[in-house]
């Protein structure tokens, strides 16, 4: 039976520096593979992009989903929550497991922002039930948030077991870390760095972090280690820091 398994959370910014600089996609997959994370958690993953295809000469063909997969995750599921002329970005699941079910829920508080929460089952040999990973990208506003947080409150009580192994992660674009309080009152989940160093990892900005932007929440797990993937070498890859946990179940 696996009862250790690795994870990661990573914002790639749609595979490109900040401004639409640098295309670092490359560099991107690069960092993904060394982490070496049973399941990765992505948000701002653009799938596709006119423009950015004809910018940018490495630009992958079957798109980005399918690019950072490669031949290291077998299973992959795609959220497209961000859809405008020239494309569309979402959140995405890697996993080295069976995807057996998955659903995009659409969780947009307002007009102007488009977001979504990635909903997937995965099947782990010798497990009695499947491990429900949710990737989330939360709104840049308190009140959406919050709206948003009510809605996968009420998704966790309405279709994951008390019972099943649970993880929450993603960019919860939480500055005052209200919405993690939110999150977790009443559902025993916990945030992984919290649980090891009193309060969520530093993410944001990657290159010098400040701001607890990222997070990963679990149930049904023992936290056997959490890390924090940053530093001046990420101005060539991201704007958010990766964080990986290892986790044994309970």
């Amino acid at each position: 039976m696996q009862s250790i398994i690795r994870i990661a959370t990573f914002n790639i910014h749609k595979g490109v520096t900040s401004f639409n600089a640098r295309f670092a996609l490359h560099e991107q997959r690069e960092l993904i593979r060394k982490l070496q994370a049973d399941i990765v958690f992505l948000q701002e993953v653009r799938d596709q992009h006119i423009k950015h295809s004809r910018r940018f000469s490495a630009w992958p063909l079957d798109g980005q989903v399918e690019f950072l997969a490669d031949s290291v995750w077998s299973a992959y599921a795609y959220g497209k929550n961000s859809v405008y002329p020239a494309g569309h970005h979402g959140n995405a699941l890697l996993s080295k497991y069976p995807i057996i079910k998955y659903e995009n829920a659409d969780i947009s508080a307002h007009s102007s922002e488009q977001r979504g929460l990635l909903h997937c089952e995965i099947a782990i040999e010798g497990w009695p039930q499947p491990l429900h990973c949710i990737c989330v990208h939360l709104g840049l506003f308190a009140g959406w948030r919050r709206k948003q947080i009510a809605i996968l409150r009420d998704r966790i009580a309405e279709m994951v077991p008390e019972d099943a192994p649970l993880i929450i992660a993603g960019d919860f674009n939480d500055w005052s870390m209200s919405a993690g309080r939110e999150l977790v009152h009443g559902l025993h989940l916990h945030e992984v760095f919290e649980h090891h160093g009193g309060k969520p990892a530093r993410s944001f900005p990657s290159f010098l972090p400040m701001f607890r932007l990222d997070r990963i929440y679990v149930r049904g797990f023992h936290v056997r280690h959490v890390e924090v993937h940053a530093g001046p070498s990420f101005l060539k890859v991201s704007d958010h820091a990766a964080l990986t946990a290892v986790l044994s179940r309970t």
